[in-house]
């Protein structure tokens, strides 16, 4: 049956780049977005507009409320749906070791993985992250249960279980061979890429090969990970890991790796140049289908090579504070040309919601020292939690907008569940300009949006939830 969803609606339309984004935001105030029997976009526009039809449609009237679409998050970890504000008395390494490692050991126990599965989509409907990425657990029964539960709830998922060869004492249960690293993540790609549908372009369930980061791992690993991706690349699977997170001086994640693999980036490891001096050694893992989070203290040249080959950064401005991990520095990671999306890294953030990451990094970056700051624009928030991620993902011509013949994946926004947002939007000055006015309330809704606005979920014109 023919849906039609009235309320104010907001998207960025087209396919802008991220500093086109402004220009390209969309604000319909008594809007219409109609979905039809597929799930489909055929209508985006006024209600005034809305065409005849035979008076069939069901109609769901979400008035005052918002239709937004529906949010992506580039980098969020499930064997760590329970660890978030976690307390190591230290930075990234630190906090691995004494939170973190045990943490995700608790996944071996196949009742406690499925319960946190459970747990960890009733996290994602709630904060309305219809599409994610994930870095998956050691375990593959663990991952069986995140697939399994994803699938029948009816949300959009790319994962991989989290590949681990080499590390400290407390990261041992997650450990395995470099044979065994090979196998499992084969497995995994047969048994649940795109195993809803059997259709790449048309599955919600989607593997990737995912090594946790370069010091989890071994010149061998990322050599035979780099074959296997090379076999598999056609299938449309993905790559996801960390980079360049955190850089404190000599001991840092940044410094470690490269002293450890004697290269010139980061990057390199995961560019197949692993050798010393950053030589060829084996087959890349970057490319449109791969996601590599944080990104925060890049050199130019990486930000440069993963432009050129489509490669994602997923920014995660909570997380980056919660580990002092240091500021992505906004105007120079933009200028790159390089896709940058959202990502919430529960639980290293320790925010389920998308909104709650844009806020932060409107925050953080116009407190950038100097000319570094920028005041980012409503239009480049939304886009950075919708559209990029479908970008990121490589499927925005599936979803990420309300433009018509994309898949209908949205959140409605009640703004009266939440009396601070309510009232910010009820008598909040707006200026007399219409355009500036929309800015004005779109930046509101979105540094103000908690859980319990976010009344409805759709993924493909289903609803999944809440409740």
């Amino acid at each position: 049956m023919t849906q039609i969803h009235l309320g104010h609606l907001f998207h960025i339309g087209g396919g802008p780049i991220l500093g086109d984004a402004a220009a390209a935001l969309v604000s319909v105030p008594d809007g219409a977005l109609v979905v039809d029997d597929g799930g489909r976009i055929v209508f985006c526009g006024p209600r005034s507009a809305l065409p005849d039809d035979d008076g069939t449609a069901a109609v769901h009237d979400h008035r005052p409320g918002f239709l937004l679409p529906g949010f992506v998050d580039t980098h969020i970890h499930f064997p760590q749906t329970y660890a978030g504000d976690s307390y190591g008395g230290g930075q990234l390494l630190e906090w691995l070791e004494q939170c973190i490692f045990p943490s995700e050991a608790r996944f071996a126990d196949p009742e406690f993985a499925a319960q946190a599965a459970v747990e960890f989509c009733d996290r994602r409907i709630a904060a309305g992250t219809t599409a994610a990425m994930v870095f998956g657990s050691a375990f593959p029964h663990a991952q069986d249960a995140l697939f399994g539960e994803t699938r029948r709830r009816g949300l959009r998922l790319v994962s991989g279980r989290g590949i681990q060869t080499v590390g400290p004492a407390s990261a041992s249960p997650l450990l395995t061979s470099e044979a065994d690293a090979i196998r499992l993540t084969r497995e995994e790609i047969d048994r649940w890429h795109a195993a809803d549908t059997g259709n790449v372009d048309t599955a919600l369930l989607h593997v990737a090969i995912v090594p946790r980061f370069s010091l989890s791992v071994t010149v061998e690993t990322l050599k035979a990970l780099g074959e296997l991706y090379d076999s598999v690349r056609h299938r449309g699977v993905y790559v996801h890991s960390h980079l360049n997170e955190n850089n404190r001086a000599g001991t840092g994640e940044v410094d470690s790796t490269k002293q450890l693999y004697q290269v010139n980036t980061y990057l390199d490891t995961y560019d197949g140049r692993f050798l010393p001096g950053s030589a060829v050694g084996g087959k890349s893992l970057l490319g449109r289908r791969t996601i590599l989070a944080h990104s925060v203290h890049c050199q130019d040249v990486e930000l440069a090579r993963m432009a050129e080959t489509g490669t994602s950064i997923a920014h995660c401005p909570v997380s980056q504070q919660f580990l002092g991990s240091g500021t992505m520095p906004w105007k120079s990671t933009v200028a790159s040309g390089v896709n940058i999306a959202a990502g919430t890294d529960f639980g290293g953030g320790d925010e389920w919601l998308i909104p709650r990451v844009l806020s932060d990094a409107f925050k953080v970056h116009i407190s950038e020292a100097g000319d570094d700051g920028v005041s980012m624009h409503p239009g480049e928030m939304l886009f950075l939690g919708t559209l990029a991620g479908a970008r990121a993902l490589d499927m925005e011509d599936r979803f990420g907008n309300f433009d018509v013949g994309k898949e209908a994946d949205f959140v409605v926004i009640d703004a009266s569940r939440v009396p601070a947002l309510n009232a910010a939007l009820t008598h909040g000055v707006r200026s007399d300009d219409p355009g500036r006015a929309a800015e004005q309330t779109l930046f509101a809704l979105l540094m103000g949006i908690r859980e319990p606005a976010i009344s409805e979920v759709y993924v493909q014109g289903r609803r999944v939830g809440p409740g």
